[in-house]
């Protein structure tokens, strides 16, 4: 059947004129020299406003993507919490929408625990954290933020450290296997700092890990330990907010940036908005002040 004019148009042709028309920040990058620094939006930062489990949301995925575009992003990392199913329709109408809308899924993210005893619980854990890699693929997600886990006063730090090694491992493994990078999140227990992240990645050894670089996890001198971790990154969230030395204050964005760009770093930016205003009116904003400071450098 051949294609109309109105359908190629409602297919996104137009949108596809409109960008090479008019090239992403990204792109624009690309032409200058520079390494491109990718603006995406984690959905956790719309966590109270979609839907978890038997809580109903204000607004799903779709809704959160759709307002992508207006809002001037590359790309959209949706958070696993919020899928409202795991089914292929589901899954691939989303990939479909994103598609649709010129935006890219830069990731996604689950809250794993590989700290776990071997046992049933921990079984679950791998388990559930391989079907996410599968739904990784069929949402075209190249990357995944795994935790290392949570701390248990019944087990030493050792014990823990080892548990988590292994766990990774297992799952990079298999990530490999389906061609989908794991990255480990600076997240407090076990990767406090730059350091303890280096460490495990190191231990664990493996090509298909990286590290989710969080900005806003930090204690100590965050600027530094971005520093460290940055050459490792494989995707990178940013707040709007650091601690130093304990005490919270504004990120600075551009130092940010700066830090990303001396790395060499190429993938995605994520704002990952945890403040306490209402994400509709704060993000937009905040996404603009970051895309900024992306281009400053």
């Amino acid at each position: 059947m051949k294609t109309t004019r109105r359908q190629w148009l409602a297919g996104g042709g137009a949108l596809a004129c409109a960008l090479a028309a008019n090239p992403t920040p990204a792109r624009a990058a690309e032409a200058s020299g520079k390494p491109p620094l990718r603006l995406s939006l984690a959905a956790y930062s719309f966590r109270d406003l979609l839907p978890r489990g038997d809580k109903k949301g204000a607004m799903t995925l779709h809704d959160l993507l759709d307002r992508c575009p207006g809002w001037g992003l590359d790309a959209f990392e949706p958070t696993s919490y919020y899928f409202s199913s795991e089914e292929p329709a589901y899954l691939h109408s989303l990939k479909a929408r994103a598609f649709r809308l010129g935006i890219e899924i830069s990731g996604t993210a689950v809250g794993n625990n590989f700290c776990l005893p071997e046992g049933d619980d921990r079984a679950r854990e791998m388990a559930d954290m391989k079907r996410w890699i599968g739904n990784a693929v069929e949402i075209g997600a190249p990357v995944i933020r795994i935790f290392a886990g949570r701390e248990d006063k019944k087990t030493d730090r050792a014990a823990a450290f080892d548990r988590a090694v292994a766990g990774m491992r297992e799952a990079c493994d298999y990530a490999g296997s389906r061609g989908v990078f794991l990255a480990i999140e600076n997240h407090g227990y076990l990767t406090e700092t730059a350091d303890d992240v280096l460490r495990i990645l190191d231990t664990v050894n493996h090509e298909w890990l990286g590290v989710n670089l969080d900005t806003g996890n930090f204690h100590g001198d965050p600027y530094a330990n971005m520093a460290q971790l940055a050459p490792k990154a494989l995707n990178v969230q940013v707040k709007a907010a650091v601690n130093v030395d304990g005490k919270k204050g504004e990120a600075d964005f551009a130092r940010i940036a700066g830090i990303l760009r001396d790395a060499g770093y190429r993938g995605y930016v994520a704002l990952e908005y945890e403040e306490d205003a209402d994400p509709l009116t704060a993000v937009p904003p905040m996404l603009d002040k970051l895309r900024a400071a992306l281009r400053s450098v």
